[in-house]
């Protein structure tokens, strides 16, 4: 069984979308718990020339929605870069799943030699599909799905591993 663009993309995305929101919703209670506003995470950086927390969630949000949208073949919803409170970093996450959720498998055109074209900044870079997934789009979005979690790591919010794997899916923190 041949493994489709759509599955290799896709439920990883929104998987990992649901695991950050469930970091998210640990890292609230945490604040609640110890009187900490949730407010003061969104400012957090591991070294002054990183992004923000904020900015790893719009980044994460930003390489999953641009990611499948270009191997899709249709255009990202756009959602500008105007998060400033932990209710607005929320439901961006939110948004994110929504839109991967409503894809239609059969638009991803399961030629994996097929071109996509990711536009940078004085340039555009052109991939197969089958490289663009595995060495830009999930490569990405990773980075800013783990660096979010390390973020609230660093400001003391009791995560671990399976709540990084695993956290938007309770079931298997259980076993």
């Amino acid at each position: 069984m041949a493994l489709s663009l759509y599955d290799a993309s896709i439920p990883g995305f929104v998987l990992m979308l649901k695991n950050l929101a469930a970091l998210l919703a640990k890292a609230e209670a945490h604040a609640k718990a110890t009187g900490i506003d949730p407010q003061t995470y969104l400012d957090k950086r591991l070294a002054p020339d990183m992004g923000t927390f904020t900015a790893q969630i719009q980044l994460a949000s930003d390489a999953a929605k641009g990611g499948a949208a270009r191997l899709a073949g249709v255009t990202p919803p756009s959602f500008p870069d105007t998060e400033t409170t932990w209710d607005q970093v929320k439901a961006r996450v939110a948004n994110t799943i929504a839109f991967l959720e409503s894809l239609d498998a059969a638009k991803f055109n399961d030629d994996p030699e097929r071109t996509v074209e990711m536009p940078v900044p004085g340039r555009t870079l052109t991939f197969t599909a089958r490289d663009f997934l595995f060495t830009i789009a999930l490569p990405n979005f990773h980075f800013h799905v783990v660096t979010a979690y390390g973020l609230l790591r660093a400001a003391g919010v009791p995560l671990g591993k399976m709540d990084y794997l695993a956290g938007g899916r309770p079931e298997a923190l259980a076993a």
